[in-house]
């Protein structure tokens, strides 16, 4: 299991879509949330529900960890990937808690951006309002403590493509590691 976490903004998605492409061992466990899709956001960038959906979910047990994340619910359903693949999970940092505390082997990989000003800059450019804005920048200033401390490695997204280049080493170095 491959968790990949960070801050609102640093790119995740951008970041696990490129290497689920690269990669076919990688198989992407869709994240269920309550928030509005964003403007232009891919239909299946999660699996979009009602509060009451989810907590029907949390009460069927069906969750592998949940989290309330700024007033919205995000949660990782207990995943099933396909025979052969590695899953991997896009998830905040409470949710990496949560996996890290259940699959001690989880690697765990926590992308940083490379200042909090690009950072912002980005939260803007995915159509973030100045107040969420503000929201997830001081939410990061909590989460990057911890995710640095729970963290396998740590990575700074300052260029997408070396980002994505480095994370795929590091996939396969730890492949090697624990098939050996």
């Amino acid at each position: 299991m491959i968790v990949v976490s960070g801050p609102g903004g640093v790119g995740k998605s951008t970041i696990v879509d490129a290497l689920i492409e690269r990669d076919a061992n990688l198989w992407l466990s869709r994240s269920w949330t309550t928030r509005e899709r964003r403007q232009g956001e891919k239909q299946d960038a999660y699996k979009f529900v009602t509060r009451e959906q989810f907590e029907q979910h949390i009460s069927d047990g069906g969750f592998l960890e949940w989290t309330d994340f700024l007033g919205n619910l995000y949660g990782t359903p207990t995943p099933s990937a396909p025979s052969g693949k590695d899953t991997v999970l896009e998830i905040e940092v409470d949710g990496a808690q949560q996996v890290k505390r259940l699959n001690h082997q989880a690697l765990l990989i926590f992308v940083l951006p490379p200042s909090r000003q690009e950072q912002k800059s980005r939260l803007h450019g995915r159509g973030d309002s100045d107040q969420k804005v503000e929201k997830r920048l001081q939410k990061a200033e909590d989460e990057e403590p911890v995710g640095k401390a729970i963290a396998d490695y740590v990575l700074i997204n300052d260029d997408l493509a070396s980002t994505v280049d480095e994370m795929s080493r590091i996939i396969d170095y730890e492949r090697k590691q624990r098939n050996s």
